[in-house]
Formats: C-alpha cells, structure tokens, sequence
C-alpha cells in the first residue's frame, strides 16, 4: 500500500456540485439517489465556494417530509444552509496527508481541486476502503 500515492486515485469522482443560489430542493434529490456521498460541494462557475453536508441538509429541513412541494425546499437556498471556505487538497496531494488531516476529526471530508476546479471528494470511507484492497 503506497501512501505517497496521489489522492486522485482514491477519490470519488466526478462529484455532483450545486450553486449557492439553488433551493435545498436540489441537495433533496441529490441525497435521494442511491450511494450519493453525504457531501455536497458548492460552487459558482465550478470555483469552489462552500460544502453542505447531509447534517447540515437534515437540521435545515426539520419536521419535513419527503414531499417534494414542503415550503422548506423552496424557501431556504443552498448558500442558506452550506459551509463557508471547505478544507481542499489539490489532485496531486499524498494519500497521507489527506489520512492526517481527516484523521485530527476536524473534517469529515476533503474536496480534490485541479486548478481551482472541483475534481472529486475524499472521505474517511475513501481512505478504509483503500487500506481494505
């Protein structure tokens, strides 16, 4: 197993990524899927700007239900509810460093970026899933 590998060989990708300005509505159906990650990174013109995590999704909703017409999924946008400035590694950073920084429990996700777009996400599932094969 080689930790100095680049993270780009154990993220997931590509990743969904939603607007600022999209209703939760948006994050509802992409949660809906099934095997979508539990992060959700933002952007505006694919720049990354913020992150929304299934917890942040799940105290904004409250009491909803899973109706599609709920008055929360329509009145409350993402820039609402998301991250300021998520923790991003660029592709090329080693599968260690990433361990290490999910691993002070901080963070429970890292964006991948190449150039300053969004390439993939990494969680600490990614990394057990790696020392497992």
């Amino acid at each position: 197993m080689d930790f100095q590998l680049p993270v780009s060989t154990i993220m997931t990708a590509p990743v969904e990524c939603v607007s600022p300005q999209q209703k939760i509505l948006a994050l509802k159906h992409l949660y809906e899927q099934e095997r979508f990650h539990r992060h959700i990174p933002v952007t505006e013109q694919g720049v990354l700007v913020g992150i929304v995590s299934l917890i942040d999704y799940m105290r904004a909703i409250g009491e909803a239900t899973l109706d599609d017409n709920e008055p929360v999924y329509s009145l409350k946008s993402v820039a609402d509810i998301m991250s300021h400035n998520p923790v991003s590694v660029d592709e090329q950073t080693s599968i260690a460093e990433v361990g290490a920084l999910l691993a002070k429990g901080e963070y429970s996700s890292v964006v991948v970026t190449r150039e300053n777009q969004v390439s993939g996400i990494v969680t600490a599932l990614d990394l057990i899933r790696y020392f497992f094969k």
